[in-house]
């Protein structure tokens, strides 16, 4: 169950990126106009960070099973993602950065 920690905060930071991935988020969080390519950059990134979330679903649960749970896991990952964006857009960028990085060490010494 140590991958179970990374799956969840690869689906937090894919969920950041697809929300940089907006003007007005891109313009709060980093402070700066977002060009077209940046934009793209970050949808696809997003969207690649949510499928190996899935992909991690699907190394610890059957096929069936890891599907719910991988729609459960956005759901999850999702929630502290509202409440940080509208009051601390810069600190969320920063998790979604650095909480993969610490779910990946600590799996890796427990396990």
């Amino acid at each position: 169950m140590t991958l179970l920690p990374l799956t969840w905060t690869l689906g937090y930071a894919g969920l950041t990126a697809l929300s940089l991935a907006m003007k007005r988020h891109h313009e709060a969080v980093l402070g700066r106009k977002a060009s077209e390519a940046r934009l793209r950059a970050f949808r696809v990134l997003g969207w690649a960070l949510l499928a190996a979330m899935t992909a991690g679903c699907l190394v610890i649960w059957p096929t069936g099973l890891a599907l719910w749970m991988a729609f459960g896991m956005v759901a999850f990952a999702g929630l502290p993602l509202v409440f940080l964006i509208p009051y601390r857009p810069r600190l969320a960028a920063r998790l979604a950065v650095g909480l993969p990085v610490v779910a990946a060490v600590g799996g890796w010494v427990v396990g």
